[in-house]
């Protein structure tokens, strides 16, 4: 579908001009802008059967119900205001409107305050009919507000809440321009990290490749999915918990990785300052690594996927090609404790990178990556003359060893113990060549269920 970028009123009054959508508006906090461009257009009285902000948090909990946690922004808030709104419009409305579409659109938002010592965040989300008396639909987002001024964010939400709505009757059919459009107008200002798609409306819409186009367009830097494949976000998965993460191909993953990732955590939720009920593991692909092989296919990163999702797996999809960007964007949910699990070769890259980029701040660029709350756990890997590699062994420019040492002293950097010896052989690009190939041998280095699954799906192009 081809995509033309319109002005927030146009969309607006497009909406309005439609006899056959009607619906209500709920907004709590910053978010009491966007019901204001339905009404500032013209045409609202057939749209508009109600709109209202219940502002106090007392009166909140008596029409929506308390949070238990004490939180208002966040997903539980926004999905009770959807129900709520939505099932009076169908009771008290649909037998005067019984050819009509409702809508019940909500957001929950805290834009930044006066002292800017909070940054701007929220949820929004509309459920929605697509033909009279048939089952809604929900698309449901989280936005980070980037912009330094509270009345920015507070416009910025506005029109995301017209490109929401305006999306989701005029692009559902069309699911990637759907999630595109939802930048119109905003580039710069939002990053949207979660977009949901759910209902009959998209009952053949796979929330994962709704992730992929949410990166791939630069709604975000970062997404994350569940083994599911529904679509999660860090504030709600992992508050106050501690997390690991191991960034890799997954082409697929070897008994190699599986190792490193079962020692690496092991060790994470052994530290003395990590909870193991509080904590969290996570497997990360980064778009650069999806593009590594030419143009991005949507189907190598569904076959990626649907392996990690039969291990159990929760998924970041990134486009944080430096590892400080993946941090930087945890730091700011106020993850408590971030591990990070990598082979001693990638370890070695990451060291001479940051150095040969960073010539004139040395010691920033490396403050940045390798934080007070921030360890990384180092694998063995052999190098081509049979040598074993580990973080105290790997090559570092002569110029920063004092540097190197002293994140080795400080814990910063830590080798992974109780590692398989005999399976450091495995490399995942070769079992890669083999499967593509029908070579045998390759089952007996990959996990056995993924194995059986490559081989059920045929998937990475291998042969039955």
């Amino acid at each position: 579908m081809t995509h033309r970028t319109l002005e927030t009123e146009q969309k607006a009054l497009e909406i309005n001009l439609d006899p056959a959508i009607y619906g209500a508006f709920a907004e709590i906090g910053a978010g009491q802008e966007v019901a204001r461009h339905f009404f500032q257009v013209g045409a609202a009285a057939g749209t508009i059967a109600k709109t209202m902000s219940a502002y106090d948090k007392t009166v909140s909990d008596e029409i929506y119900g308390p949070e238990p946690k004490g939180r208002y922004v966040c997903e539980s808030r926004l999905y009770k205001m959807l129900d709520h709104e939505y099932g009076l419009l169908e009771e008290r409305l649909r037998p005067i409107r019984p050819d009509q579409n409702f809508f019940a659109f909500a957001d929950t938002v805290s834009a930044i305050n006066f002292q800017k010592t909070n940054k701007g965040s929220g949820w929004l989300g509309l459920r929605f009919q697509l033909r009279p008396h048939t089952p809604p639909n929900d698309v449901v987002l989280h936005v980070r507000l980037l912009d330094h001024d509270n009345r920015l964010q507070q416009q910025a939400t506005g029109i995301l809440g017209v490109n929401l709505i305006y999306a989701c009757f005029r692009y559902h059919k069309d699911p990637e321009t759907l999630v595109r459009s939802l930048l119109d107008n905003l580039h710069g200002r939002v990053a949207i990290d979660l977009v949901r798609l759910q209902g009959p409306g998209f009952a053949g819409v796979d929330n994962r490749l709704v992730c992929l186009w949410a990166v791939r367009h630069d709604l975000t830097e970062v997404m994350i999915f569940g083994p599911d494949g529904i679509p999660l976000h860090a504030g709600e998965l992992l508050y106050k918990k501690s997390i690991l993460i191991a960034r890799g191909s997954y082409r697929p993953p070897t008994l190699v990785q599986q190792d490193m990732i079962r020692c690496a955590y092991a060790q994470f939720i052994a530290e003395p300052d990590v909870d193991p009920a509080q904590a969290f593991f996570l497997t990360e692909i980064t778009l650069d690594n999806l593009q590594a092989g030419g143009a991005l296919s949507e189907k190598d990163f569904l076959d990626r996927a649907d392996i990690l999702g039969a291990l159990g797996q929760t998924v970041i999809l990134s486009n944080c090609v430096q590892h400080k960007k993946l941090i930087a964007y945890f730091r700011d949910y106020r993850v408590p404790r971030i591990g990070l699990a990598m082979g001693a070769r990638k370890l070695q890259n990451i060291v001479r990178e940051t150095y040969e980029h960073n010539p004139d701040n040395l010691l920033g660029a490396f403050g940045e990556l390798f934080l007070r709350h921030v360890r990384f756990y180092v694998y063995p890997a052999r190098s081509a003359d049979g040598e074993l590699l580990t973080a105290h062994t790997i090559e570092v420019p002569a110029d920063i060893r004092f540097l190197y040492q002293h994140l080795l002293d400080h814990k910063n950097i830590v080798d992974v113990s109780g590692y398989n010896p005999n399976i450091l052989h495995i490399y995942h690009k070769e079992v890669l060549q083999q499967i593509q190939s029908s070579q045998p041998g390759w089952e007996e280095k990959v996990p056995p269920n993924v194995a059986h699954l490559i081989k059920e799906k045929r998937l990475f192009a291998s042969e039955p």
